[in-house]
This record gives structure tokens, C-alpha cells and sequence, in this order.
């Protein structure tokens, strides 16, 4: 009660002055107003004004001259996150002005500054402080020293425009100068984007050298930023990189690149640039575009931006719904692969499509309607094919399609689904500049099939359903027509997606032709402690060998291989996926092992595969390589990154990488190193070293990892 009193009559003294702006509300143990218009307050006193609040042990308030005097511990909370810390304070009524010693200014929970001397003006937006040293790295009791700090004779918080500038500053790692700049400009915690150097990273290769990437962001407004980053070597090699981002209402959009001048290629001005862009029109519209240009073969793999080599750019148009989509794109190709030229390769492709599901009155089920078209042109002119690639040089191609598709099922009293299904095409093209398949050729195909399913369902013990599923398709499909081209569908898969389906050509120019069955047995297991199982074992038998498919596909002869997947997973974060196509001898022809393992400490993936060499598939030798990726927390600050690929028929790898990162509540850290062994007559095998380093606290960038623990 006499608590409670004591803040009442201070209210009504503090509500006096330049304090009756606003109310003011002082708590303390002891409240005394003195003749000469003085109140002092002592004793766990609070005092909470304009959203601040301030704890002491005592405070005397000066009504003639406006001015607090504190004596701490003091605590002033200024409501925006920033909290100052100090022992003694001579302050401005409204706390905004003054001086403060022995003081401590920590911004955003995340960035302490510690200084002898602590001035605050202007308001409250201007701090400056004497003899600071400012980190925000944990100091435990007993052990001053943090882990990095930057000590400087004066900083400026300018709180208005959330900036911070150091004065005779000298960066320290555990105490030890590593780094002095006269001056330095730091945006404070609370700023996401400023104009301003981002932190180096240093890069080592064997072909360009050791040098430094040092990135100078600046903010275009609200919606848009630029980032230059130079990158110097030792060896003299020069390159600028540059990043350009821009939001708009609807979208984004991304535009990279670089020039460099280097002693690989002396006297040559290289680069690339690349964009990317997506965009909501309403709807249910979307745009996206890419696009990707460089200047010679090599550059992308040299300054390590990808290892693609062969670049599309393309924009596309879509709109998705539930029974309806639309999709158009226009796509342009490059080459970069050794042995080929832009000169014959399909280097402008354009491809429309529309599809509609509805249900057909007379035949019920479902069924779909889908209108398509594609183009694609080269440069050269030739009629023949003189590259021995298996296409005329010059061919252009034009195609429009109107295709249809319909299934209706149908369950029997002894549990038997039934379905027919049934498609149809008219394919019309246009075609110049070859002389195998010139002119404008027509084609009608289609294909009809009954499917029978019998699905066996068991609950087993403690109420695990397990399902084996027998499966028979009948499917007749019209004859193959060879007046057309396949130039989309020359890379046909066979799995357990396309089992059962009346079409295997993954494009339009390629028709699956002839009589046969589809057979397929499925098994799958769910066990309501988390882990399932499932296996697909299948093949196609032919009425006769129409010599479509080649041998590495598996779907050669009149008995195509055998097809056998499986899949298991359990709720421990570990899922295994086998995919085999195997003759009847069981020799390999293709095959696929993924596995995934996850868990808090852990993440681990890797895979094995395995094609055979098809000259179809533009494949001379048989393929077979592991590929793996690790990782692994090693402590709550450190984890490590391990990424492989073996090329099992070279014995040698083809790739490795070591990543260590390092993350703290002050401080990111990461290492990387990584080989490309493999090599080609523009390309030889080649080392990269990085190092990147960033303080946090600075910025609203990462929030960093566990804080260091002290221990008493």
C-alpha cells in the first residue's frame, strides 16, 4: 500500500516540466520532494515514459533545470529493442538526451557496444560513445575475451538511419589484431538492406589462381538492389561479377553475370549473363522466363557458376486448374559440349499445349482432350545429314496435334476392376530442309486396351494391411507410321510410371506401336509403427518384335526385360529405392539404387547407377557411378559436408567436395574444397579452394547458431 501511494505523489510531481507532454510514472521504495523543486526517488526505482522504461537504484529530478541524475546499476529500455546499460547517467527528462558512463548500448538483442563514455542527442537518434569495443559474441563471467570484437576510439549510432561508424577501428580474434580501418560504416541489426561492402571471401583454383571476392551491395530503392563484386587473383586474373534484383507486385526478377580478363585465355574479354523472372497475372496465370548466355565453352566451369553444357532459355506461360491446363514456351538452345555445333542443333524450339479433362456422357469415365503444337529450327541449310547424328543439319519442323484419352473402370462382385481405356492422335507436320522426310505428312494413330486388376488385400498382425495386386493389360495399338520423324522421343524409360500405360514415347513424334500385354504384380505393405514397404515386378510381351525401342531401354524384342522396384521407408528418416531392368539371363541393363537417411545429427544420400551403351541414346560407353552427399552435425556450432562421384568403369572419381561450416551466435564460417577430376580436350581436371567469413550482428541477416554456454 505505501508502494502504491508513493507512485501517485510522484506521478503528480513528474507530470510537471517538459514531462507533462505525457504522463510519466515513477515506482520507487522512497519518493521526497524537496523546497527547491527537487524529487528523489530511491530504491528499486522503474520509470515508465513514452513507451521507455529505465530501473535504478536512485533518481533525483531537477524541475528548474529539466535533468535527471541516475545512479545505477541503470536500465533503460527505449521500446525499440535497444536497451543502454550504465553505472551513472545525467539525463534529459525524457531520457533522450545526455550523458551516461560506464555504459553499455546493446542494439536488437544482438550487437553489445561497450564504452566508457555514452552521449545520447538529437532526440535519442544519436549515440556516440568514447573507447568502445563491440561484439556480439557471448562473454562469459571470468573471460573477457570474445571470440572476435572491433574496438574503436569513437562510435556513432545514428538511430534514424540505422547506421553505425567506427573510428579508429581495429578488428580482433580472441584479443589479437587482425585487421585496422580509420574508418567503417556498419549497418545496425535492425537494417535487412544497405548500401555498403559485404563480407570477402577468399578463392583458390588451380586454373585462375588465389584471389578475393570483396561484394559492394546498393540498394535502387525499396524494390530493387545491385551487388558488383570484383574478383582479383594473384596471378592478375580480373573479374567483376554483378547480381541485379528487382520486385514488382506481381513478381521478381534476377539478372547475374560477370566479365573477366584472364591469363587462360589472354587478350579475350569473357563472361556470361544470365536472368530469371516469375510472375502472377491473375487468374491463374503464371510467367516465368530464364535465360543463359556465355562466351566461350569453358567459362562456366573455370569461374565454377555451373557444369551444364547445354543452356536453354526459355519463357513460359501456364495456367493450371483442376480440370483444365494450358502451357506455351519459347526456348532457345546453346551448346557448349565438345563435338557440337549451334549450327545443326535444334536452337529455337517453340511448344503450345492445352488440355482439358471432362466426363463423356455416352461413355462415362474420364476422359481428356489435349491440342499441341511444336516448332523447332536451325541455322544451317543443309538437307543431309553430314554430322552422322542421324538428322538432316538443316531440318526445321513444324507440328500440330489433337489427341484424346478415356478409362472408365468398373468393379465386379468378386472384386475384379475392370477398365478400358483408349487414346487417339492426328498428328500434322510441316517439314524443310530434308530430303529423308520432306514436305507435309499426315498421321492418325490410337490404341485401345482392357485392363483387369485384382487387388488382394490381408490384415495381418496387429492390424498391418498388406495389398498384392495382379495386374493384366491387353493393348492394341495402329501400325507404325515412318513418313514422320522422332526427334522428341528418342530417350524412352521403363519403369513402374509407364508399366501399364498404352504409350512408353515420352514426346509426340514417337508412337508405340503393335499388340501386347502388360503384366505386372504389386505388393505393398503399411505397418502403423511408421514403415511401409512396396515392389513392382512387370514386363511386355509383343505379338511380334516391331524394332522401335533399342536394347539399352529394355523394351526391345518381343519379351521386353524384366522390371522389378522396390521401396522402403521407415519413421527413422531412412527411405531405399531400387529400380532394375534385368533379362531373362538377369544381366543389367539398367539400374537406379537412391537412398535417403535423416535425423537430427545426420543427413545422407547417395546412389548408384548403372546404363547400358546405346549409340540411340547418343551413349557410347556403358555408364556406371556412385554418387554420394553427407551431412553431418559434428557439435551444435560445427557441421561437415561430404560430396562424392565415382565413375566405376574409369575407376576414379569424378568429382569430390569438403565443405566444414562453422556457426555461433556471433560468427559464420565456411570451408570448402572440391576437385573435378575428370577431364576433356577444353577442359582440364581442377581444384577449388573458398573461404568465407561473417560476423554477425550486423545487418538483419542470419540469426546464427547456439550461443556459447558459460559455465560456472
Amino acid at each position: 500500500m505505501r508502494r502504491i501511494l508513493l507512485t501517485v505523489a510522484a506521478l503528480i510531481v513528474m507530470t510537471v516540466g517538459a514531462m507533462a507532454q505525457d504522463r510519466a510514472t515513477l515506482i520507487a521504495d522512497s519518493v521526497a520532494v524537496t523546497s527547491d523543486n527537487t524529487l528523489f526517488a530511491s530504491g528499486h526505482v522503474e520509470v515508465f515514459f513514452q513507451g521507455q522504461r529505465m530501473t535504478a537504484s536512485s533518481i533525483s529530478y531537477d524541475q528548474t533545470a529539466d535533468r535527471l541524475t541516475i545512479t545505477g546499476p541503470i536500465r533503460i529500455e527505449d521500446g525499440t529493442g535497444n536497451v543502454f546499460l550504465a553505472e551513472q547517467a545525467d539525463l534529459s527528462a525524457d531520457l533522450s538526451e545526455g550523458v551516461l558512463t560506464s555504459a553499455r548500448l546493446v542494439l536488437n538483442q544482438r550487437l553489445q557496444l561497450a564504452a566508457a563514455e555514452l552521449v545520447r542527442g538529437e532526440g535519442g537518434n544519436l549515440t556516440a560513445m568514447r573507447r568502445v569495443a563491440a561484439s556480439s559474441c557471448t562473454i562469459c563471467e571470468g573471460d573477457s575475451t570474445p571470440l572476435w570484437e572491433i574496438r574503436a576510439s569513437e562510435v556513432v549510432h545514428d538511430a534514424a538511419a540505422r547506421q553505425i561508424y567506427f573510428s579508429n577501428a581495429s578488428l580482433r580474434f580472441y584479443g589479437v589484431p587482425v585487421l585496422y580501418l580509420p574508418t567503417l560504416r556498419v549497418p545496425d541489426p535492425t537494417m535487412t538492406r544497405a548500401t555498403g561492402f559485404l563480407m570477402p571471401r577468399l578463392r583458390s583454383t588451380t586454373a585462375l589462381g588465389t584471389g578475393l571476392k570483396l561484394p559492394y551491395f546498393l540498394t535502387l530503392g525499396e524494390s530493387r538492389d545491385l551487388t558488383l563484386t570484383p574478383y582479383l587473383t594473384f596471378q592478375g586474373n580480373r573479374t567483376v561479377e554483378l547480381r541485379y534484383r528487382q520486385a514488382f507486385r506481381a513478381g521478381d526478377i534476377v539478372v547475374e553475370g560477370a566479365v573477366s580478363r584472364d591469363d587462360l585465355r589472354p587478350g579475350i574479354m569473357r563472361g556470361y549473363l544470365q536472368a530469371t523472372g516469375a510472375f502472377d497475372l491473375g487468374s491463374d496465370y503464371q510467367l516465368t522466363f530464364k535465360g543463359i548466355s556465355v562466351t566461350d565453352p569453358t567459362y562456366l566451369l573455370d569461374y565454377g557458376v555451373t557444369e551444364a553444357d547445354r543452356l536453354d532459355s526459355q519463357i513460359v506461360l501456364t495456367r493450371i486448374r483442376r480440370d483444365l491446363s494450358f502451357s506455351a514456351r519459347l526456348i532457345g538452345f546453346q551448346t557448349i559440349r565438345a563435338g557440337e555445333t549451334n549450327n545443326t542443333l535444334p536452337t529455337t524450339v517453340t511448344d503450345a499445349s492445352y488440355e482439358r479433362r471432362f466426363t463423356p456422357g455416352l461413355l462415362g469415365g474420364s476422359a481428356e482432350i489435349r491440342i499441341d503444337s511444336h516448332s523447332d529450327y536451325r541455322a544451317s541449310r543443309s538437307p543431309l545429314d553430314a554430322n552422322g547424328d542421324g538428322v538432316a543439319d538443316g531440318r526445321d519442323l513444324v507440328r500440330i496435334s489433337l489427341s484424346a484419352d478415356w478409362r472408365r473402370n468398373w468393379i465386379t462382385t468378386g472384386g475384379l476392376a475392370v477398365a478400358a481405356l483408349g487414346n487417339v492422335a492426328v498428328d500434322g507436320y510441316s517439314i524443310v530442309q530434308d530430303n529423308a522426310f520432306a514436305g507435309n505428312p499426315r498421321r492418325t494413330s490410337g490404341a485401345v486396351g482392357l485392363e483387369l486388376r485384382w487387388p488382394l488385400v490381408k490384415s495381418g498382425a496387429h492390424g498391418v494391411p498388406q495389398l498384392i495386386e495382379p495386374v493384366v493389360q491387353f493393348v492394341m495399338s495402329s501400325p507404325i507410321d515412318a513418313s514422320v520423324p522422332n526427334g522428341d522421343s528418342t530417350l524412352v524409360e521403363f519403369d513402374e510410371g509407364n508399366l501399364f500405360a498404352l504409350d512408353r514415347y515420352p514426346g509426340a513424334d514417337g508412337v508405340e506401336a503393335g499388340a501386347r500385354i502388360n503384366l505386372g504384380l504389386t505388393y505393398r505393405r503399411e505397418d502403423p509403427e511408421g514403415w511401409s514397404l512396396g515392389a513392382t515386378l512387370g514386363r511386355v510381351v509383343r505379338l511380334q518384335n516391331e524394332g522401335q525401342f533399342s536394347a539399352a531401354s529394355g523394351l526391345d524384342d518381343t519379351r521386353s526385360d524384366w522390371l522389378l522396384a522396390w521401396s522402403v521407408a521407415n519413421n527413422h528418416g531412412l527411405a531405399l529405392t531400387n529400380r532394375l531392368v534385368v533379362d531373362d539371363s538377369l544381366s543389367l541393363t539398367k539400374g537406379e539404387l537412391r537412398f535417403d537417411f535423416s535425423n537430427p545429427a545426420v543427413d545422407l544420400t547417395g546412389g548408384y547407377e548403372y546404363l547400358l551403351a546405346d549409340a540411340a541414346e547418343n551413349r557410347t560407353e556403358t555408364a556406371s557411378e556412385i554418387v554420394l552427399a553427407a551431412k553431418r552435425n559434428l557439435t551444435p556450432n560445427w557441421a561437415a559436408n561430404l560430396s562424392a562421384r565415382y565413375d566405376l568403369r574409369a575407376e576414379r572419381l569424378a568429382r569430390a567436395g569438403l565443405e566444414i561450416d562453422f556457426r555461433n551466435e556471433c560468427l559464420e564460417l565456411t570451408l570448402s574444397l572440391s576437385r573435378r577430376y575428370t577431364s576433356s580436350t577444353s577442359v582440364e581436371p581442377s581444384t577449388d579452394f573458398g573461404l568465407s567469413v561473417e560476423l554477425l550482428g550486423f545487418g538483419g541477416g542470419s540469426q546464427g547458431g547456439p550461443a556459447r554456454v558459460c559455465r560456472r
